[in-house]
């Protein structure tokens, strides 16, 4: 059975003592849950994060990571100093990384295979621009990326995979997918894996909408069959949004 998940990516936001507040705040609050809960704070506050989070039901997730297990790249980090420090679970594909660090589907490719081989989660991101969309080829986008990146795997890597569905054109504008649309992909989303993997392996993976999920529309967002939680940005740098968007569940 697939798992409800809300990870809140914090992106380039929050020192240590904004970090610790936060946390604070949140353990005050996220006392039980039906869904899984991860935070994805900047990598130099990672190893706080894992700390004070370590007796709780918070998992600290990081929003980045190459593909090399070492060697001259300056500035990256690798899965196994994430492993080495608690980090169990990356974020990779996330449209800002696409679109400021042109990261490919193929360099994607090579980030989730290091990614698995250190035995870590994947929450792969996906997403169609405005453009796409008003064409018609979101489907398209959306398939081809999915595919680049992932369909070299065997079936059994998509039990350490989480999806998450990002429409470009619904992040940070304040415009949000409808519940409909954001079920329409999400169903095509699956469908894509069961042609490839067959139904069951498809209904095991989780896929989560990344679009301005906010306190008023994630309980909608989320009753939808094939929403199984969400990628959340800016909500999650509120407490009380982001325990309001976990508790839709």
């Amino acid at each position: 059975m697939r798992k409800n998940i809300v990870a809140g990516n914090w992106k380039m936001n929050n020192g240590l003592i904004q970090t610790e507040s936060l946390i604070v705040e949140l353990k005050k609050q996220l006392k039980t849950s039906d869904a899984e809960v991860m935070i994805a704070p900047t990598f130099t506050n990672l190893w706080h994060a894992f700390e004070s989070t370590r007796q709780d039901d918070i998992e600290v997730i990081a929003q980045n990571m190459h593909f090399a297990e070492n060697g001259a790249y300056t500035g990256e980090v690798s899965a196994a100093m994430l492993k080495s420090i608690g980090i169990k679970t990356v974020i990779l594909g996330h449209s800002e990384r696409r679109a400021y660090f042109n990261e490919t589907d193929e360099s994607l490719a090579k980030k989730v295979d290091a990614a698995l081989a250190n035995d870590m989660r994947v929450i792969f991101c996906f997403g169609e621009e405005l453009a796409d969309r008003k064409a018609g080829n979101e489907e398209v986008v959306v398939g081809n990326q999915i595919k680049n990146a992932l369909f070299h795997l065997g079936a059994d890597a998509f039990k350490n995979i989480v999806l998450a569905y990002e429409p470009v054109w619904a992040i940070g504008t304040g415009e949000t997918a409808s519940p409909e649309q954001a079920q329409d992909m999400h169903a095509f989303i699956r469908k894509t894996l069961a042609d490839k993997y067959g139904d069951s392996a498809a209904d095991s993976v989780s896929i989560l909408y990344g679009g301005s999920v906010k306190p008023n529309n994630a309980k909608e967002i989320f009753g939808k069959p094939d929403v199984d939680g969400g990628l959340i940005g800016g909500a999650s740098l509120k407490a009380e949004d982001f325990y309001a968007i976990v508790n839709a569940f």
